[in-house]
């Protein structure tokens, strides 16, 4: 009698590796904001690239689709079953491959948290510079399928920048193994940017090799008041050219962002007098021993004088300055706590992102009096997070049910001014109707191409991104 699905993945991960109890694949099937849930004929967990291997070609010849999942903490939806799928859980696959300090890199399986990444390069006197919110639970494999950002892309880049090789299982259940430590191959495409960004919809990424950095000796952190957006980005500008490549992070908080932080996350305290509307934190580094304050100091003095800054405190010790990045890294927890709103992650060139507020700001409530706009993110590479709510929860669900009228207003806005509307949390479900919309025919066309070679039968994480 031929087995089961389950049973064939079973015989090559091993029977508690395979979770079809309702209770016990839940966690699996829903996504992090609660947005989205879905049915998974079970969960399977992969100890080895071999296996991830065979559980693909048994998915294949049976037919039934394949949803990858690392740390289950995207926002849009694309590690979520929809339908009858096997989520491939890679948490088990969270080894060491290799470090190699002479070259700056580090191999990894796409298991590892992004937090014990960061571990093993402190450890070895290096920086693996990648950071978020959820990097405690976050996985390398999804941080890399979804291409995130985090703060510090203004001075070391987004996953994309930060990985040299891959190793892929494919879609019909061949490896690549393109585990390449090099910063220089020109040997033809460079196939590994095929799978960083793709979502799982290509192939799973089943380890990467990783650059590291020196570790900075000194920073400086800052919290400052602004009067507008446009006075944050003159004063991103002033910093670039007084101080250089020592910035490492520059991020915006509208006043209602920072308010749901300091009203859900406990022990929360606002670091300025008078509520001011908008803030920048600022964060300065650098791997030689030098004063960092007393630069800081001098360009806040300069940017209060031209009106750039009306306000300043700057840590005076870790704990002060974890503190001030707590404010900003708690914000899509505290929403999480204060209910749904609808939600944009969208990027635009520095010099646009004061006129987009602006005009999506007077556009908003023009056309729904009364919203709440959450507006923060990460100025210096250009990355608005720019949700929307009603106050009252009784106005709040009726006021959800018109996201696709809110997101015109935004995402044509964000359009017009040559902007994305996903900048580094991905497409997923919530998007994917989205991108048609904004993506020329050809660009669009080109990617089915891609997926039409890869993944011809469609397995691989269907219902995200195309």
């Amino acid at each position: 009698m031929p087995r089961s699905l389950p049973e064939a993945l079973a015989a090559i991960v091993g029977a508690p590796n395979v979770l079809t109890a309702a209770t016990d694949i839940a966690p699996y099937c829903s996504d992090w904001r609660g947005r989205y849930a879905g049915v998974a004929l079970c969960v399977a967990r992969p100890g080895g690239t071999a296996e991830v291997a065979a559980v693909v070609k048994a998915c294949v010849a049976a037919n039934v689709a394949i949803v990858p999942q690392g740390g289950n903490t995207g926002l849009c939806g694309g590690a979520t079953p929809i339908g009858g799928e096997v989520v491939v859980s890679l948490a088990r696959m969270n080894r060491v491959r290799a470090i190699d300090t002479a070259n700056n890199t580090l191999t990894v399986e796409a298991g590892c948290t992004l937090a014990a990444v960061q571990e093993v390069a402190t450890a070895a006197g290096r920086l693996f510079p990648l950071s978020l919110a959820a990097e405690g639970t976050a996985t390398i494999g999804g941080n890399l399928a979804t291409n995130a950002g985090g703060v510090q892309v203004l001075r070391y880049g987004n996953a994309r920048e930060l990985c040299l090789g891959l190793e892929v299982v494919l879609p019909d259940g061949q490896i690549w193994d393109g585990l390449r430590a090099l910063r220089k191959d020109n040997t033809g495409y460079d196939m590994k940017h095929l799978f960083i960004g793709a979502e799982g919809t290509l192939g799973l990424i089943t380890a990467a090799v990783l650059k590291l950095f020196s570790r900075p000796r000194e920073t400086a952190t800052a919290w400052a008041a602004v009067p507008d957006p446009a006075a944050a980005v003159a004063l991103l500008t002033r910093l670039r050219e007084k101080i250089g490549g020592r910035v490492t992070a520059f991020e915006l908080l509208a006043r209602p962002a920072l308010d749901l932080v300091l009203k859900h996350i406990p022990d929360s305290r606002d670091p300025l007098a008078g509520k001011p509307r908008w803030q920048v934190l600022i964060e300065l580094s650098d791997t030689m021993e030098s004063d960092l304050v007393a630069p800081l100091e001098s360009v806040l003095g300069e940017a209060m004088a031209a009106g750039e800054a009306s306000d300043a405190v700057i840590a005076h010790n870790e704990a002060q300055a974890r503190a001030l990045w707590a404010l900003r890294e708690n914000v899509s927890e505290a929403q999480k706590i204060e209910g749904v709103s609808i939600k944009h992650d969208i990027s635009l060139a520095v010099s646009r992102i004061a006129e987009f507020i602006v005009r999506a700001d007077a556009a908003l409530e023009a056309a729904f009096p009364g919203v709440r706009i959450v507006c923060f993110g990460h100025v210096g590479d250009g990355n608005l997070h720019y949700n929307q709510s009603k106050p009252a929860a009784q106005d709040n669900a009726a006021f959800i049910a018109q996201t696709e009228a809110v997101n015109r207003v935004v995402h044509d806005l964000v359009h017009e001014l040559g902007g994305s509307i996903s900048a580094e949390h991905g497409i997923g479900q919530l998007k994917r109707e989205e991108i048609p919309r904004y993506k020329s025919a050809t660009e669009m066309e080109m990617m089915r191409a891609v997926k039409r070679a890869l993944d011809p039968r469609g397995l691989m994480n269907p219902g995200k991104v195309l």
